[in-house]
């Protein structure tokens, strides 16, 4: 039995995917030159009056909506005072006492069991700007673009359990963003970010161990690698008798490891208070319910309906749905050709490999889900073999060719008439009189040896269902 029970909660920001800030008309495009998104509301300039973005309330009922939250009738804007040189106000506005969102949930599906995870609230809050530290010039510079940047936060219970936990949470957050079309999921980018609040206690305890929040962590491997290591950090100091200190620390990618970046605050060092210049967002019982309605369909139900309806294998429907550009390219390619097993296949195979080679989401892939499906129907149809169909799918993924039309041009048409292969089975039997005898005399597994002589024979192109079937006459 583990000596410890480890208790993990995370603090995940979404940038949400509006034309402009929260509180301004400034654009939230990313890559612009530096500060080139910027007015006087967003730069922290004295007399001016935030003007609240109605869509970022929308985008942010809707994924409360999806994580099965109560969305409240009132929500207020707080300032949560901090000072640092990013953040011109020398406040952020966010929410925390009665946020847009609270109350939900969302189940994980860990194989052998389900975790489910709590979700203390979602709020609404501007980003701050970005610090630029330049060796070169001995200077510091600040890129306000991302500042007043609408973002969502969605803080979970302490309910996750293990590294592996915590991964999976992110993933089914992310799938869910996606789904909903209100962020891009980009890691790398800072559009989708990651904070992890994570503690020890003896097994058995209902008390909580003091909590280390981690950040820096930028993409699924690094939340995996950060809390591991954090893991074993704080087991290292209980057994030894030392104290955990409450800190927030930096997860370091290169060595592997996590350094202490400050004390952590708590919520009263922030001083939040209402934010005098904002009112509070009222909604409507009946706008809350036409939001609900506009909701697509999401992850879990795609999934469920990829494995009851089409008749997936429950691990074939996790893995295409967990991406929505993979499940669209499905259903385009399902479409064009009825066979989900098959394009499946060579889905969550070559085509995925292809994608990973070259960073391609399933939108950016040059084969068009119609020829996906072309050449599973060439392969069903006995035009070319499962092999042949691997071999070429390389060249077809780049080109974006008709395989029907590929392989007629390059000669790679499978050799199904009868008449043809009994000659090819005839001489290869003849050549071989030792392994038929074998064959004979009881070792039937030399089968595959006589399937491999014709193939070689015909330069793989031989129906192999034919020549076993011929082979099985003959021999």
């Amino acid at each position: 039995m583990a000596k410890y029970e480890v208790v993990i909660g995370l603090e995940v920001h979404a940038q949400l995917k509006t034309d402009s800030k929260l509180f301004c008309s400034c654009s939230t495009r990313f890559g612009n030159d530096p500060n080139e998104n910027v007015c006087e509301v967003c730069s922290g300039m004295p007399g001016v009056l935030p003007v609240l973005n109605k869509r970022a309330v929308e985008f942010a009922a809707k994924m409360g909506l999806a994580m099965n939250c109560t969305v409240r009738n009132r929500s207020v804007f707080e300032r949560k005072n901090y000072f640092y040189p990013d953040s011109p106000n020398g406040y952020q506005i966010s929410q925390l006492g009665e946020a847009i969102c609270h109350g939900g949930h969302i189940e994980l599906n860990m194989g052998e069991y389900v975790r489910r995870v709590g979700i203390t609230r979602i709020q609404l809050e501007n980003d701050a700007g970005k610090s630029i530290h330049s060796a070169a010039d001995n200077a510091s510079f600040v890129d306000l673009n991302r500042t007043g940047v609408p973002l969502i936060e969605i803080v979970s219970d302490p309910d996750m359990r293990s590294a592996e936990e915590a991964v999976a949470y992110l993933k089914s957050l992310r799938a869910i963003l996606l789904y909903l079309g209100i962020c891009d999921g980009n890691m790398e980018e800072g559009s989708f970010r990651c904070d992890a609040n994570v503690s020890l206690r003896p097994a058995g305890q209902e008390e909580f161990g003091i909590r280390v929040e981690l950040k820096n962590m930028n993409s699924f491997r690094h939340v995996q690698k950060g809390i591991e290591y954090e893991i074993a950090r704080q087991q290292d100091l209980l057994d030894d008798g030392e104290p955990v200190v409450q800190q927030t620390r930096l997860y370091n990618a290169e060595k592997n490891v996590t350094a202490a970046m400050r004390g952590k605050e708590e919520a009263h060092d922030y001083r939040y208070f209402p934010d005098p210049d904002l009112i509070p967002i009222m909604l409507s019982d009946e706008q809350i319910a036409a939001w609900r309605e506009e909701l697509p369909e999401l992850p879990e139900q795609r999934k469920a309906r990829f494995a009851a309806g089409l008749g997936l294998p429950e691990y074939d429907a996790e893995v295409l749905t967990q991406d929505k550009d993979m499940a669209d390219y499905f259903e385009a390619a399902l479409a064009a050709f009825n066979n989900p097993k098959k394009i499946s296949n060579f889905m969550m195979g070559q085509f995925q490999r292809e994608l990973n080679e070259r960073n391609l989401t399933a939108k950016e892939a040059p084969i068009r889900p119609e020829m996906l499906a072309e050449l599973v129907r060439i392969i069903e149809e006995g035009l070319i073999s499962n092999k042949i169909g691997s071999d070429i799918f390389p060249d077809l993924f780049t080109s974006g060719a008709s395989p029907e039309a590929y392989v007629k041009e390059k000669g790679m048409v499978q050799i199904s008439d009868t008449s043809e292969l009994e000659r090819a089975v005839d001489e290869v039997i003849a050549e071989n009189p030792s392994e038929v005898e074998a064959y004979r005399g009881g070792k039937t597994k030399l089968q595959s040896f006589f399937v491999g002589q014709v193939m070689r024979k015909t330069r793989g192109k031989a129906n192999p269902a034919l020549v076993n079937e011929l082979l099985a006459k003959k021999l």
